[in-house]
């Protein structure tokens, strides 16, 4: 299973002291414990705890980059390093249960997300929730297929974004080679061949590095 760790400090004293080690050594710990890949560690510096998340860039930037991948798990230190207030906690947990993404506490080990949809009246507010972000998804692709077509009866085309075979094919060229079956070994699994890339120095088109999920995603398109 592939996670994303969440770190959080908020005053100078613990950006400058050992809050971000000892939060991503709690939850690297969990993770080798539980078989879990971490693939990325998003850092919030300098947010009070009784933020919420609109007011978060790195809650922000991974539920972003969640929304776009196969991963669904996000590990915290505790809950306090979620958020001070049990309210903002609740908050924010009920939030990413809403989008499917699965909260867990490295301390713990509680699944925050099992213990509110364990509760009728949080449930009832991640459904809630839940239907308010399909509209607003749903109010966002007839926007953007409107603006398309606004552009095609304009231009003639419409771009759309540019695959990898047409922004780095020399990349395509080199997953396909891994991808290819070995003699007595057979394939590299997506994990390995992501781990080459990124000891290659290759990103993804995005700049980013790899992960199994970016791979198999890849390799399903190529056939």
């Amino acid at each position: 299973m592939e996670a994303y760790g969440y770190l959080r400090v908020s005053g100078r004293g613990q950006i400058e002291g050992d809050g971000f080690r000892r939060q991503r050594e709690t939850i690297e710990e969990y993770a080798v414990r539980h078989g879990m890949e971490l693939v990325e560690f998003f850092e919030e510096a300098g947010i009070s705890g009784t933020t919420d998340e609109t007011e978060r860039p790195a809650f922000k930037s991974m539920v972003s980059a969640i929304l776009r991948n196969g991963v669904r798990v996000i590990v915290v230190e505790g809950l306090d390093r979620l958020a001070r207030e049990y309210r903002v906690q609740e908050q924010l947990a009920i939030f990413l249960a809403s989008k499917g993404i699965k909260l867990i506490s490295a301390r713990t080990e509680e699944d925050v997300t099992a213990a509110i949809m364990g509760d009728p009246m949080k449930k009832a507010l991640v459904q809630v929730q839940g239907v308010f972000a399909e509209l607003e998804r749903s109010l966002l692709v007839k926007k953007l297929r409107s603006a398309r077509e606004a552009v095609r009866d304009r231009e003639g085309k419409c771009e759309g974004r540019k695959s990898l075979a047409e922004v780095a094919p020399e990349v395509l060229g080199t997953i396909k080679r891994l991808r290819r079956k070995r003699p007595k070994q057979g394939r590299r699994t997506y994990k390995e061949i992501a781990a080459i890339l990124n000891e290659q120095g290759v990103t993804t088109t995005s700049g980013k590095a790899w992960s199994s999920e970016n791979v198999r995603k890849v390799c399903e398109r190529m056939g």
